[in-house]
């Protein structure tokens, strides 16, 4: 997942909510994947429970295609897929997948693509968007399925398989807009431990290893709420937040990238003072209680942080391949935060399971 920025300024209208129609509100009937961490399990049978509507664009893909199905038939999400009919149903019978229960809506020929269109229109017309461009745009199924959301006729979308990852964030920027409160979209990962080698069980948040490449003080307090919320959401657990570094405490002297994780840390711990916060600290003070103890005396989190806010690209992206390649942890990501609505981005060499992973954590952010 490359670096993307650019989005910063931009103003984002807020669209009414059209409520989801209830003809699609069936009932969802969880089966577990014996094969899964019990974290993921966990997070498949939450996002289960909520009975949400996920949306996939790139559905002639056959990995995106078996993961829908597999979504549908399993109760993970109820699933509608978006792009042209008959390639989806010429790739289905390729792949010997049934389509049944899941919604296809083609923008060709959808009965909302005329008014998706006009609220496209309405929602860049301050942009340079016509009237004729919104009528082409929407046809673009990444663009269709951004609107559904934007819309609330479905409650995510996930995507990435076949698309960039500039091309699905800035649509979802674009069109679904950032949440209340913030200007900055970040990504993170999942990290499900459950091996006997792994010295800890359960999840962590690694954030932002995917997307902005070397944030300021200021954007790590952003990242650091938004990872936060994550983990309320996917672990179901209080957020015990690390800011890392190199230094601990003041252990790597005055430095610049030091210095900009303490002031991100002193602006944290204003704007929230009763979160569970340690920083600047290295990692292996924020991971294991014995070094916290000889490092950080008065550590709040005492080595147990399940939430590391990382201090740009470089460190993210190193750490989480290490912990995935070498640690033999499963990850699950890039996933997106800091949206109005939930929308992922998928690693274009995701297989169907990650995609399975996925459309259950875009779920469970819809709640």
């Amino acid at each position: 997942m490359a670096g993307v920025l650019g989005y910063h300024g931009i103003t984002f209208r807020i669209l009414p909510i059209v409520p989801f129609p209830s003809f699609a509100m069936s009932t969802l009937t969880y089966i577990p994947d014996p094969a899964l961490p019990d974290l993921l399990q966990g997070v498949q049978q939450r996002a289960s429970a909520l009975n949400r509507n996920v949306v996939l664009c790139e559905a002639d893909d056959p990995r995106v295609l078996r993961a829908g199905v597999q979504a549908q038939q399993r109760g993970v999400a109820r699933i509608t897929l978006v792009g042209n009919r008959k390639a989806i149903e010429q790739c289905a019978a390729a792949e010997g997948l049934s389509l049944d229960g899941l919604t296809i809506r083609d923008p060709a020929n959808d009965p909302e693509t005329a008014a998706l269109a006009e609220r496209l229109f309405q929602h860049r017309q301050h942009k340079g968007m016509t009237p004729e461009k919104a009528a082409a745009e929407i046809r673009k199924p990444l663009v269709f399925a951004n609107m559904l959301v934007a819309e609330g006729k479905v409650d995510g979308s996930v995507a990435g398989a076949v698309h960039t990852t500039a091309d699905v964030v800035r649509a979802a920027i674009q069109l679904i807009g950032t949440a209340p409160g913030t200007s900055l979209v970040s990504s993170f990962f999942l990290v499900a431990l459950d091996k006997p080698h792994h010295p800890m069980q359960g999840g962590l948040i690694y954030t932002d290893c995917g997307l902005v490449i070397n944030p300021t003080s200021e954007e790590l307090v952003d990242i650091a709420r938004a990872g936060s919320r994550s983990a309320q959401q996917l672990l179901g657990e209080e957020p015990r937040v690390a800011m890392l570094s190199f230094s601990t405490a003041g252990s790597g002297g005055k430095h610049p990238d030091v210095e900009k994780v303490q002031r991100a840390v002193a602006l944290l711990a204003a704007a929230e003072p009763d979160l569970k916060l340690d920083g600047e600290v290295q990692f292996d003070a924020a991971m294991v209680p014995s070094i916290a103890t000889r490092k950080l005396p008065d550590s709040k989190l005492k080595g147990r942080a399940n939430v590391l806010v990382f201090p740009n690209l470089d460190a993210g992206n190193i750490g989480y391949k290490i912990t995935e390649r070498i640690g033999g942890a499963m990850v699950v990501g890039p996933l997106l935060q800091g949206l109005r609505r939930p929308a992922n981005d998928l690693s274009r060499g995701a297989d169907t399971p990650d995609i399975v992973n996925a459309i259950a954590v875009t779920a469970l952010q819809s709640a």
